[in-house]
């Protein structure tokens, strides 16, 4: 399997890097791409050096699967390079997620969804926070169909990148020590601090981040459910957390929506009040499993449930479940 990884160098792409590596990927070939800036570094692949070579549109010759992690402006330009060429698109910006022909998949929950990559050479990879909610919210929708959403996201500096989790770092300790928090990354001092804005707003006053969660929850459920999202940004290094309230069709009890999640397929159920057991980001980092947790009833109206969730928005966010798309595509579309 030739295999061409886009912006190898940021922090998404170092991760797909180890997650190609934990889950043994059949690659007989592997090739780094990054900017001019970045080209010449060298990487490693099970202990082999590999050069990052510059990113054009002649990159992709020979190329199966290329997984994107460049940001949205280099994937409009470049994904339709690499599948005119031959190559299927894993892309991981949002540059493509709303595209009626591209497929936006979530392995546990649309896998099927993938054989619509056929149509331009692309699949989307879905918004981090979107991705772990509609993990956990999928066995209790095929069991009592979801109607409504109202999510708040806690989601760490991770998501920003590189820069921001440097910014967080140098904040803590200038302001430990009595000195000032300067800002470049964010619009205010993150440091034991919460911003309610990720990305801009748009003229209906939610931020683009949220309307993100909107869309494409419903694209991925391929259901017309209602959803508001709520979302911020927290001084935290690694793990989204979500706190998330559903309404649903018919009911469904505590006790069966702890047994859906728990033999869900990407699901780990963390719930014991009593032993003070539940979902926390410093848990969740470095592992791919979405945790839930805090289930109870909503007792404000007749079918609601609240769920805490929680999951390492690097890994499962984005560059483990680009690998489980490249998994499926491998297994079943291209033998």
């Amino acid at each position: 399997m030739e295999y061409s990884h886009c912006r190898a160098t940021g922090a998404v792409g170092a991760q797909m890097i180890e997650c190609l590596e934990e889950r043994d990927f059949p690659v007989g070939k592997i090739k780094y791409l990054a900017s001019s800036r970045s080209a010449g570094e060298i990487l490693e692949f099970k202990g082999k050096a590999v050069l990052v070579e510059e990113l054009t549109h002649d990159s992709f010759d020979g190329i199966d699967i290329a997984l994107f992690s460049a940001g949205g402006e280099r994937s409009k330009e470049f994904c339709p390079s690499a599948a005119k060429a031959g190559a299927i698109c894993i892309d991981n910006s949002s540059a493509w997620r709303m595209d009626a022909d591209v497929p936006l998949v979530v392995p546990e929950v649309n896998a099927h969804a993938i054989a619509g990559y056929k149509k331009k050479g692309i699949i989307a990879n879905p918004n981090c926070s979107t991705i772990q909610m509609v993990v956990a919210l999928k066995p209790l929708h095929d069991h009592a169909r979801i109607k409504r959403i109202v999510v708040s996201t806690y989601q760490a500096v991770s998501g920003t990148g590189k820069k921001a989790i440097e910014e967080l770092r140098v904040q803590v300790g200038e302001l430990l020590n009595g000195r000032p928090a300067n800002t470049e990354v964010y619009p205010h001092q993150i440091a034991f601090n919460c911003l309610p804005q990720i990305d801009s707003f748009c003229d209906n006053g939610y931020t683009k981040e949220e309307m993100k969660m909107v869309n494409e929850t419903r694209k991925i459920m391929e259901a017309d459910i209602k959803v508001t999202a709520t979302t911020v940004r927290v001084p935290v290094f690694f793990g989204h957390s979500e706190s998330i309230n559903i309404e649903t069709a018919k009911e469904i009890s505590v006790a069966t929506a702890m047994e859906l999640i728990a033999a869900a397929p990407g699901c780990e159920l963390v719930d014991d009040v009593a032993e003070g057991m539940y979902p926390m980001p410093v848990d969740a980092a470095g592992q791919d499993f979405v945790q839930v947790g805090r289930i109870r009833k909503d007792e404000s109206i007749e079918n609601g449930l609240n769920l805490w969730v929680v999951a390492d928005n690097i890994r499962k966010g984005a560059a483990t479940n680009a690998v489980q798309i490249a998994e499926i595509l491998v297994q079943d579309h291209l033998k």
